[in-house]
C-alpha cells in the first residue's frame, strides 16, 4: 500500500468500528445543511409559440439552469443540536440550584471558547439521500467523508432565495437554501475569509490554530470595512452574487454563520474544504481548492464577471493573477487587503511591494483589470471602479494602492 494511502484508510477503519458504537449509545445520523448556488434559464418571451410549441415551450422553460447543493451526513447525539459543537446538549431540566446554574453557565462559556469542539465530528460515508429542488428529485449518495455536493439540473426555479429539501435515510428531512442567479450579464463577487472578512493571522500556523481552535468565537474580529465593502456592491447589484471562498475546513460553516451575521456582514453560500487525507496525499491543498472552485464557477454562472477580493497574507493574489490571465474578460476587478505591519511580522514576512516582488504583482499590475490594494475594506471601496461600488464615496484614497 503507498504510504499517501495509510492515512486514510487508517480513517475508513476508524469510521465502520465506530458508528456501530455510537449508534448503540443512541447517536443517530444528522443531516448539516449549507448554503448553495445556482442559476435559472432565461425566461421564455410573452406570447412566443401558441398550441403545441407553447406547450414545449413551457416544458423546457427550466433546461439551462442548474443548483449546487451542499450538506453533510454526521453521528450526533439524540439530543445535540442541528449543527455546532456536539458535545453541546439541550439539558434535560433547569438548575434547580445556585451550584448547578454556575456549573451550567461554565459548560456554556467553555463550549462558546473553545473551537476546537467544532472539529470533532463522526462523518457518515455513503448513505442514501434524496434531494429535491423545485419539482425535481434526485438520489445519490454521501462521499466517503459524509459529503454531499450535487448538481441538480433543469430545476424550474426563478431567481433568489429557495429552499431545497434534503432526506437522508435514518436522518429525517432538513431544508437548506440556495441563492439562484438570475440570466444575464451581471456583477459578481468571491471573497476570501481568513484576514480578508475576518482576521485570523493565517500565515502564521500557531496563532491561526489559537484563533481558529481556542479563542471565544465572540471575540473573533471582523477586518475594518469589509462587511460595508460587501454590502455597499451587493445594494448597487442586488442581482450580483456573492461566494465566500476559503481553504477552512466545513466545521466551522456554523461559526461563521454566527460571526457574519453579528458583523453584519451579507448573506451568501459558503465553498469550504475538508481536513484531512485524500486520494493523492496527507493533506488537502488550498491552493488548489481555491483554484477549483473558481474554475468551477466560472462554467457554472458562464455570464458572471468577478470582483475577486482577497489578502497579501496567504496565496490570493498568485490565484488571482493565474485568473486574470486565464480570463479577463471575467474579472471586474481584483482587490487585495494588504496585511499590517504586525500581521506581516506575525506572518513572518515583509514586502517592499504591497503585493511582493516578482511574476505575482507584474502579472496583475500589467493585466488589463483593475486591481486596487488597501489596509481594510475602507481604503478598497475608496479605490474600486465607481460602476462597482455605485457611485462616489467620500474620503481621500490615502494608505490605498492602486496597481
Amino acid at each position: 500500500m503507498p504510504i499517501s494511502d495509510i492515512p486514510r484508510a487508517v480513517e475508513n477503519r476508524f469510521r465502520r468500528d465506530i458508528i456501530p458504537v455510537l449508534r448503540r449509545h443512541g447517536w443517530r445520523p444528522r443531516i448539516v445543511p449549507y448554503d448553495g448556488y445556482g442559476s435559472c434559464a432565461a425566461p421564455t418571451a410573452p406570447g412566443a409559440g401558441t398550441g403545441s410549441s407553447a406547450v414545449a415551450s413551457t416544458a423546457h422553460q427550466g433546461e439551462g439552469s442548474m443548483v449546487r447543493v451542499l450538506a453533510r451526513m454526521l453521528m450526533r447525539p439524540a439530543d445535540a443540536p442541528a449543527e455546532g459543537p456536539m458535545f453541546r446538549s439541550v439539558p434535560e431540566g433547569l438548575p434547580t440550584s445556585a451550584t448547578a446554574m454556575r456549573e451550567m453557565a461554565l459548560d456554556t462559556l467553555l463550549d462558546a471558547q473553545r473551537g476546537w469542539r467544532q472539529f470533532i465530528d463522526v462523518p457518515v460515508p455513503h448513505l442514501p439521500v434524496t434531494i429535491r429542488v423545485g419539482s425535481v428529485a434526485v438520489r445519490t449518495r454521501a462521499d466517503r467523508s459524509g459529503y454531499i455536493d450535487v448538481v441538480v439540473r433543469d430545476h424550474g426555479l426563478g431567481a433568489g432565495w429557495h429552499d431545497v429539501v434534503i432526506d437522508a435515510a435514518g436522518a429525517g428531512r432538513v431544508s437548506t437554501r440556495v441563492h439562484i442567479v438570475a440570466p444575464g450579464s451581471r456583477l459578481g463577487i468571491v471573497c476570501d475569509i481568513d484576514d480578508t472578512a475576518m482576521v485570523t493571522n493565517v500565515p502564521r500556523m500557531f496563532i491561526a490554530a489559537w484563533n481558529l481552535l481556542v479563542k471565544n468565537a465572540a471575540n473573533r474580529e471582523p477586518v475594518p470595512g469589509m462587511a460595508t465593502l460587501l454590502n455597499t456592491v451587493s445594494d448597487s447589484h442586488p442581482d450580483a452574487p456573492l461566494i465566500f471562498l476559503s481553504t477552512g475546513a466545513w466545521n466551522v460553516v456554523p461559526t461563521l454563520r454566527s460571526f457574519f451575521k453579528k458583523n453584519g456582514f451579507p448573506a451568501a453560500p459558503k465553498l469550504m474544504t475538508d481536513w484531512g487525507p485524500t486520494n493523492t496525499g496527507w493533506f488537502r491543498s488550498g491552493i488548489e481548492h481555491k483554484r477549483t472552485e473558481l474554475r468551477r464557477l466560472m462554467i457554472d454562472l458562464p455570464e458572471v464577471s468577478w470582483l475577486l477580493i482577497g489578502d497579501d497574507g496567504q496565496h490570493d493574489p498568485l490565484i488571482y493573477s493565474e485568473v486574470v490571465r486565464e480570463h479577463s474578460d471575467r474579472v471586474a476587478a481584483v482587490a487585495i487587503r494588504r496585511l499590517s505591519q504586525k500581521e506581516q511580522v506575525l506572518a513572518g514576512t515583509q514586502f517592499a511591494h504591497p503585493m511582493g516582488l516578482g511574476p505575482v504583482a507584474r502579472a496583475l499590475a500589467e493585466s488589463d483589470v483593475p486591481v486596487v490594494v488597501g489596509r481594510d475594506g475602507y481604503e478598497l471601496a475608496r479605490m474600486l471602479p465607481e460602476w462597482i461600488m455605485g457611485g462616489d464615496l467620500p474620503g481621500s484614497a490615502a494608505g490605498a494602492t492602486q496597481i
